[in-house]
């Protein structure tokens, strides 16, 4: 059996070589962003998150933490913490599961089930049993105003103001000075 630091090495790389973009936070490998697309046939099709990955020194024996940057609307998000109530990271983890069954099994069936009688979101829950419409509504409408792409980027610069830009952020700031901002 291989050692827990040699086993989040080898999850991330895996999560690496899929599809995911990932971002380092540290120079370790225990924090990262991972942008995550809205699952397709939802009303959260569309949206982008720049999803918060912490994996614990237990880790894989432990779950990741797992935490939404930009908003989302949704009954088992906390919606002001990004915090993600989910029974399989949280209580069920097993080792046998890795960072890309978080990203391509549990954070999609969250969005497509999510559990109102579980929520961390009062307000998303009771519009939800009580509205479903107006709730896929309110969900395309977070997705329209905090979930684009362009939201992924700016949602790490205003948690994290006080770190180094990158050189690609740094060459796309200095972009935006030149070109000036768009009238409204």
């Amino acid at each position: 059996m291989s050692s827990p630091s040699k086993r989040r090495e080898m999850d991330l790389m895996k999560l690496m070589m899929s599809d995911y973009k990932v971002e380092m936070i540290n120079d370790g490998m225990q924090e990262f962003y991972v942008e995550f697309n809205g699952p397709k046939d939802s009303p959260y099709q569309g949206g982008v998150w720049k999803i918060r990955v912490e994996l614990l020194d237990a880790y894989p024996y432990k779950s990741p933490s797992i935490g939404f940057v930009n908003k989302i609307y949704h009954p088992n998000v906390d919606e002001m913490s990004g915090s993600v109530c989910l029974d399989v990271i949280n209580q069920t983890w097993s080792p046998m599961f890795d960072l890309v069954n978080v990203f391509e099994v549990f954070l999609p069936q969250l969005l497509l089930y999510p559990n109102p009688s579980d929520p961390l979101n009062g307000e998303a829950a009771a519009l939800m049993m009580r509205d479903g419409a107006a709730y896929e509504q309110r969900v395309k409408e977070y997705c329209e105003k905090y979930a684009k792409p362009e939201d992924v980027g700016a949602a790490a610069e205003e948690k994290s103001s006080d770190e180094e830009l990158s050189e690609d952020e740094y060459a796309a700031s200095d972009d935006e000075e030149i070109a000036g901002k768009a009238d409204p």
